[in-house]
C-alpha cells in the first residue's frame, strides 16, 4: 500500500465513522487484511465492549477511554516494557484527543481526535513502511570543534603555514592537544592536570608556551625510570604515553595573550563527553582546501554514520538481540557473533566511520552482558577494525582515535561492570593501513578467513572526471582499462563500488558507501552497475535516495549524496529510505527504485519512433557570431541588405529568460560577398583568429570554415526547442515551439518539423519523472539528453484520436503562456509561483498522457516508474526480437 492510498483511506473514516468499528477500520486504512480483522474481532483478544481494549498481536493495543488519558498510557507504557511480545504501537483515545506511543522508537502522538489525517505517517510501520530514525548531533562536539577552529585560526596569525611541513607539524600539534584534553577528562590523567598546568606555569602574555608544551611533550615520550632527576615535580606527576604520540619531534607554534586563554577555555569544555570522531572535523578545519579535496578527507558527522550503519548490520544485530532476550544460548551466540565481525573503510580518512562501528558493537555487548547477568570481559577488539587511508597523517589519527574511542568504551563498561585494563601506555591498536585503495589489494589488509563476517563501508572521495588529478586518473585506468568501456567519464567512486563487489563476491559480507547521485543518473548508470553488480550475482539491499549530506564540521558544504548498500543475491527484504519513511520492497534498481535489474543505455533512435532530437548548432567563435539586439539594429540601419547574413539566434538559457539575439549565418557561397562589409569582416576574422589559437587541432583545422558554426544542425522549419539543462525543482521542464526559422546553440536540443502531440508527450510529468531518473545531472540541476532522456522514454501506440486530444491540450498550454506573456518561461515555471490556471492545463494534459498507459491514474512517482521501467523493458525485447 502506498502513503497516498493509506492518507485518503484515514480522510474517508474520519468522515464516516462508527466508535465501536474504528479501530478495525483505522487498522483495514493501513492495509491490515480485513479477514485478519474479522477473526480478532471473533476471539478472545477483543475485549472492545467489556474493557474497551483490542490487542493485535506485535501492532496495536487499543484502549477506549474516557478520563485520565495521559495517566493511562502512562501505566500500559510500564505495562508493556518488559513484555516480549509488545505491541508496535498503543493507542489510547475518548474520540476527542487521541494519544499513542511507539514501542520502537518511544516517539509518542498527542493530537486531537481529528487530526489523525495530519499525522498519519506516524503509524506507517503498521504498513511495512519504518521510520528511519538517526542519532542528533552531541553538542559537546559542536562546541568542542568550533573553539579549536577558534584556537587554530589565532595561531595561524603568528604563526603562518607556506608548506606541507608546515601545516603537517600544526597538524599533529593540534592532535597532541586533543589527546591531552581528553586524557585529563576521562581518568588517563588526573583530572585537569594539563589545563591547570598551562595555567599556572606559563606566562600570562603566552610568550613561553610553546617552550613549556615542547618540554612536556618530551615529558610524556619518556618513560618514568628513564626520566632525568632533575625534572620539576609539577612535570613527573605527568604519566608516560608512548604508542608513537609524542615520539617525533616538531615545533610548537608560538602563542599570544589571546591564542593562550583560548587553550585553557578549550580545557575548560567536559572532553570526557566528547566523540573520538571530532579527530576527523578537525583535519577538516585545519587542512589547505587543495589536500583535503585530493585525500577525500571530509568529516562525516554521526548521524550521516548511522544512516549507513543502521541498515548495513546494526538494526540486524539489534533484531537478533531483541529475539534472544531471555534466552541464555541465543545470547552467547549472538556474543560469539560480534567478535567475529570484520568492520573494513577502505577510504578511512581519520577514522570515523570505524570508531563508530566500534562504540555501537561495544554498547551492544554491554547489552548483552546485562541481558544475561553474566560478567564477562569486553570482547570487542580494536583488532578487529580495517582501514586503508592515503593520507600519512590521516592514518596515525585513525589510530590514535581508535584507541581513545577502546578508552571511551572502557570508561563505560568499568561504570557498568567493574575493572578494565589500565590506560596507558598506549598500545597498537587498529589494522590501518597506509596506501592507496584503488591499488592494493583489500584482500591484504582485512584477509577474508572461514567464519568471517565483514561489513565494507565508508566515504570515498567522489571527484567527477573533471576534477580528477593526473595521479588519480591513473587510478582509474589502472583499475578499469581492461574490462570497463568508457570508464573515464566515471566518478573516482566508481574504483570502491567496482573493487567492492569484487572484494564480497561469494563472501558473508556486504558493502555499503556515500556517494554522489551521479552513479545512479545517466551514462554513470549503464557505465558502472552491469559490470559491478549484475556480472558478479550482486544486489542492492538498501538504498539511501538523493538528500542532503551536511556535517558539523567548520566548513559546512551540503552535497546531494545516495547511499547504496550491495550484497550477494539473496531473497530477504530490500529498504529503500526516501526523506524520513523505509519502504520495504523486493528489489531496487541502480536508479534506486524499486524494479528489475535494468539499465538505460545510450540509444541512437527513438524507441517510438518519435521524429529526431538533435542537439542545437555550436558557434566555437568566442561569441563573434553573436549580436544583441541593438547590434543587429545598428548593422541592419547602416547596411539594410546584411539582413540576408542575420538569423534570430537562442540558447536554452535565453528561450527561458526571454532574452532576445541575433548571430551571423553565412553560406559558403556568400563569403564575398559578406565581407564587403566591414562590420561582419572583422567578427569573422576574430572567428578565425580564435579558432586558430585553439589547443584543440580539429578546432584549428577548422579554422579555414571561418564563416560556419563549428557543428551546425539548423533548419529553414519551425522547431521545437528543449533546454538541457534545468532546475530539478520545476514539476515540468519549460519547451518550447519556434515559429520563425532560428539558430538554436548546442545549450538546446531542436525537434525539427514535429507535431504538436509530441511536444505534449515530452513536456508532461510523466516524461520529466523519466528524465529525473535515467537523465545525468550537473549538480543537481536536470541535464537533458536525446540518447538517455528523448530516445528512450517508453510510450506507448496511441490512435489518432488521442493525438488530437492532446494537440488540443498542447495548445492550451500555450495559450496560458500567452495570458502571462510579461513573464519569462523561467518565472512562469518556477513551482512557488506558477499560476493556477497554467498548473491546471498541465494537469489536464498530465491526465491525457496518463491515460495513454492506463486507464486506473496513478497514484504515485513509485507507480509511474515501476510502470515506465516494465514497459520499458518490454519495447526493448520487443525491438531485439
Amino acid at each position: 500500500m502506498i502513503i497516498t492510498q493509506i492518507e485518503t483511506n484515514i480522510t474517508n473514516l474520519l468522515k464516516n465513522f462508527t466508535q465501536d468499528d474504528f479501530i478495525f477500520d483505522f487498522l483495514v486504512a493501513y492495509g491490515e487484511p480485513k479477514a485478519t480483522l474479522t477473526r480478532l474481532q471473533k476471539s478472545d483478544l477483543n475485549q472492545l465492549e467489556s474493557k474497551g481494549e483490542v490487542l493485535l498481536r506485535k501492532k496495536v493495543f487499543f484502549k477506549e477511554v474516557h478520563e485520565h488519558l495521559h495517566g493511562t498510557i502512562d501505566t500500559l507504557k510500564n505495562e508493556f516494557a518488559h513484555v516480549k511480545q509488545k505491541p508496535r504501537f498503543i493507542i489510547v483515545t475518548d474520540y476527542k484527543t487521541l494519544l499513542a506511543y511507539d514501542t520502537k522508537t518511544t516517539n509518542t502522538l498527542d493530537i486531537d481526535f481529528n487530526e489523525v489525517v495530519k499525522h498519519y505517517d506516524f503509524f506507517l510501520p503498521l504498513a511495512g513502511m519504518e521510520k528511519s530514525t538517526h542519532v542528533d548531533e552531541n553538542p559537546a562536539d559542536v562546541k568542542a570543534s568550533n573553539k579549536l577552529a577558534k584556537l587554530y585560526d589565532e595561531i595561524l596569525k603568528e604563526n603562518p603555514t607556506s608548506t606541507h611541513a608546515e601545516v603537517h607539524a600544526l597538524n599533529v600539534f593540534l592532535t597532541r592537544l586533543l589527546f591531552c584534553y581528553f586524557a585529563e577528562d576521562s581518568n588517563i590523567f588526573e583530572d585537569n592536570i594539563f589545563t591547570d598546568s598551562i595555567a599556572s606555569h606559563t606566562q600570562v602574555d603566552g610568550s613561553d608556551v610553546d617552550s613549556y608544551l615542547e618540554r612536556l611533550f618530551d615529558v610524556f615520550n619518556t618513560d618514568e625510570k628513564d626520566r632525568d632527576s632533575s625534572l620539576p615535580q609539577y612535570l613527573k606527576v605527568f604519566s608516560y604515553v608512548n604508542g608513537g604520540l609524542f615520539r617525533d619531534k616538531y615545533p610548537v607554534p608560538k602563542f599570544t595573550t589571546k591564542s593562550r586563554n583560548i587553550l585553557i577555555e578549550i580545557g575548560e569544555l567536559d572532553w570526557s563527553e566528547i566523540n573520538p570522531d571530532i579527530f576527523g572535523s578537525m583535519i577538516q578545519a585545519v587542512v589547505t582546501p587543495e589536500h583535503r579535496g585530493d585525500m577525500g578527507m571530509h568529516y562525516t558527522s554521526v548521524p550521516n554514520i548511522m544512516k549507513v550503519m543502521q541498515p548495513l548490520f546494526l538494526d540486524e544485530l539489534y533484531e537478533e538481540f531483541e529475539k534472544a532476550k531471555g534466552n541464555t544460548k541465543k545470547l552467547n551466540l549472538l556474543h560469539l557473533r560480534l567478535q567475529n565481525l570484520k568492520i573494513f573503510d577502505p577510504a578511512c580518512g581519520s577514522g570515523n566511520f570505524l570508531i563508530i562501528a566500534y562504540k555501537e558493537l561495544r554498547k551492544l555487548e554491554m547489552l548483552i552482558f546485562k541481558e544475561g547477568g553474566l560478567l564477562i570481559s569486553p570482547s570487542i577488539k580494536l583488532t578487529q577494525f580495517y582501514g586503508i587511508e592515503l593520507d600519512d597523517f590521516a592514518h596515525e589519527v585513525a589510530i590514535l582515535s581508535l584507541w581513545l574511542a577502546e578508552h571511551q568504551m572502557n570508561v563505560a563498561f568499568k561504570k557498568e561492570f567493574g575493572t578494565v585494563p589500565p590506560a596507558l601506555p598506549l598500545k597498537d591498536g587498529g589494522n590501518i593501513v597506509h596506501g592507496n585503495a584503488t591499488r592494493i589489494d583489500w584482500e591484504s589488509v582485512c584477509p577474508k578467513e572461514d567464519g568471517d563476517e565483514i561489513y565494507v563501508l565508508g566515504n570515498p572521495p567522489y571527484l567527477g572526471s573533471s576534477l580528477q588529478n593526473k595521479e588519480q586518473k591513473n587510478d582509474m585506468e589502472s583499475l578499469f582499462e581492461s574490462t570497463f568501456e568508457n570508464y573515464k567519464n566515471l566518478d573516482y567512486i566508481a574504483c570502491w563500488f567496482y573493487k567492492g563487489a569484487l572484494y564480497i563476491k561469494n563472501l558473508n559480507a556486504k558493502y555499503a558507501f556515500v556517494s554522489t547521485n551521479s552513479i545512479t543518473q545517466g551514462e554513470q548508470v549503464y557505465l558502472l552497475w552491469p559490470k559491478t553488480l549484475f556480472k558478479n550475482n550482486l544486489e542492492i539491499v538498501f538504498a539511501y535516495q538523493s538528500f542532503k549530506w551536511k556535517n558539523n564540521a567548520k566548513s559546512n558544504a551540503g552535497v546531494t549524496v545516495v547511499i547504496i548498500g550491495v550484497q550477494n543475491k539473496s531473497t530477504n527484504n530490500k529498504y529503500i529510505f526516501k526523506e524520513t519513511i523505509k519502504h520495504c520492497v523486493s528489489r531496487i534498481n541502480p536508479y534506486l527504485i524499486e524494479g528489475n535489474d535494468i539499465v538505460v543505455g545510450r540509444t541512437p533512435k527513438s524507441i517510438n519512433n518519435f521524429p529526431e532530437l538533435v542537439r542545437g548548432s555550436m558557434p566555437t567563435d568566442d561569441g563573434n557570431f553573436v549580436l544583441t539586439e541593438n547590434e543587429k539594429n545598428e548593422l541592419l540601419n547602416k547596411f539594410p541588405n546584411a539582413t540576408k547574413f542575420i538569423k534570430p539566434f537562442m540558447s536554452g538559457g535565453d528561450f527561458l529568460k526571454d532574452i532576445k539575439r541575433w548571430c551571423l549565418w553565412i553560406k559558403d557561397k556568400d563569403v564575398k560577398e559578406a565581407e564587403k562589409n566591414e562590420f561582419i569582416k572583422n567578427r569573422l576574422n576574430a572567428v578565425y583568429n580564435f579558432r586558430l589559437s585553439s589547443k584543440a587541432p580539429t578546432t584549428r583545422d577548422y579554422a579555414k570554415y571561418y564563416n560556419r558554426f563549428r557543428q551546425m544542425a539548423f533548419k529553414e522549419s519551425s522547431c521545437i526547442i528543449l533546454p538541457l539543462t534545468s532546475s530539478e525543482k520545476r514539476r515540468y521542464i519549460p519547451f518550447g515551439f519556434l515559429s520563425e526559422p532560428t539558430v538554436v546553440t548546442n545549450s538546446a536540443g531542436v525537434i525539427y518539423d514535429a507535431e504538436a502531440w509530441i511536444f505534449g508527450v515530452i513536456t508532461s510529468y510523466m516524461h520529466n519523472i523519466w528524465v529525473k531518473t535515467v537523465g545525468g545531472a550537473l549538480e543537481s540541476r536536470i541535464r537533458y539528453s536525446s540518447v538517455l532522456c528523448y530516445n528512450t522514454f517508453p510510450f506507448p501506440n496511441i490512435n489518432q484520436k488521442q493525438k488530437e486530444d492532446i494537440t488540443e491540450l498542447v495548445f492550451n498550454i500555450l495559450d496560458e503562456r500567452e495570458q502571462h506573456s510579461e513573464k519569462t518561461l523561467a518565472q512562469l515555471y518556477d513551482p512557488d509561483k506558477m499560476p493556477a490556471d497554467l498548473k491546471e492545463a498541465h494537469h489536464q494534459l498530465d491526465l491525457a498522457i496518463e491515460r495513454c498507459y492506463r486507464k486506473k491514474p496513478f497514484q504515485s512517482d513509485e507507480e509511474r516508474l515501476e510502470y515506465l521501467f516494465k514497459l520499458y523493458e518490454e519495447m526493448i525485447e520487443a525491438e531485439g526480437k
